[in-house]
């Protein structure tokens, strides 16, 4: 059992190579006509910025400066859309709000292995599955504003998880329109095909109820000949989305995202400290 973990990482390791070959290097076309990579110009070390989505920074509205987009109209109560005051957050102001070594118990947290490629895209078949298929280096459509990830690693070498993690920031209405494509695409997609490689037993998880919203997905990845379970946890917390995946090749039945993660990234997210910077 102690070598799941590693096996589980290299078959990531796979998957991430064969996503920047088919395209995450931005060179290719992406779906609609649009650039394969819309991380473009943007680390996941936090300094640099990505371009927004639809277009460069230059054609933006001048009064733009990431300032807070207003707020949702009063007479709806649905609860999506940004809370008054709310832009999106840096760069800077995700890395400080980010979880580190010594947030929680049990976990140590690293830079993790997709960072180079975080946000980029490669097309998915059937294109009903796109927004579950982009989950795999978090990217999404509206492309994030901002963003880091970050790795997760269980203390216990009897686990065999392999987590990784995701701030990612947007502007007002933004990180609902992601999550309406991702809940949409949980009712909709069965199996796809992605870089190369397939998944399939694509299903909606409990809503794990956190935040302004949020979703939960499972799926089982075929990689290198591996089965690997992989499932995943996406909650918006204003303008600001906190998107979970945890791999394991042991039991698809028992594959989760560890609750006492996800409730601390969220609990740090509130914190004043992504108001800094």
């Amino acid at each position: 059992m102690k070598i799941a973990r590693p096996l589980v990482a290299a078959s990531a390791v796979a998957v991430l190579g064969c996503v920047a070959a088919c395209g995450g290097g931005g060179g290719g076309d992406g779906r609609d006509g649009k650039s394969s990579s819309k991380a473009s110009g943007r680390t996941t070390g936090g300094e640099e910025t990505k371009a927004p989505a639809g277009g460069s920074q230059d054609a933006e509205d001048p009064q733009d400066t990431g300032a807070p987009q207003g707020t949702r109209d009063p007479q709806d109560s649905s609860g999506g859309g940004a809370r008054k005051g709310d832009g999106p957050l840096t760069e800077a102001q995700l890395k400080k709000a980010a979880l580190a070594t010594g947030d929680v118990k049990g976990f140590e947290v690293e830079e993790s292995e997709g960072a180079d490629l975080l946000g980029q895209t490669v097309p998915a078949t059937p294109s009903k599955c796109q927004p579950i298929a982009d989950m795999f280096l978090f990217s999404t459509d509206p492309a994030s504003r901002a963003g880091v990830s970050r790795g997760a690693v269980p203390k216990d070498e009897m686990n065999a998880s392999v987590i990784t993690f995701a701030l990612l920031s947007y502007r007002s209405g933004e990180a609902d329109e992601v999550m309406d494509g991702l809940r949409s695409a949980t009712e909709k997609c069965t199996a796809y095909r992605h870089a190369d490689y397939d998944y399939k037993n694509v299903e909606p998880a409990a809503d794990p109820d956190l935040g302004d919203e949020s979703v939960a997905f499972r799926l089982v990845a075929s990689i290198e000949g591996a089965q690997v379970p992989a499932a995943y946890t996406v909650v918006r917390d204003g303008t600001t989305l906190v998107a979970f995946s945890s791999m394991n090749m042991l039991d698809a039945d028992k594959i989760e995202v560890p609750a006492e993660l996800v409730e601390a990234q969220l609990a740090k997210l509130a914190k004043p400290a992504k108001k800094a910077g």
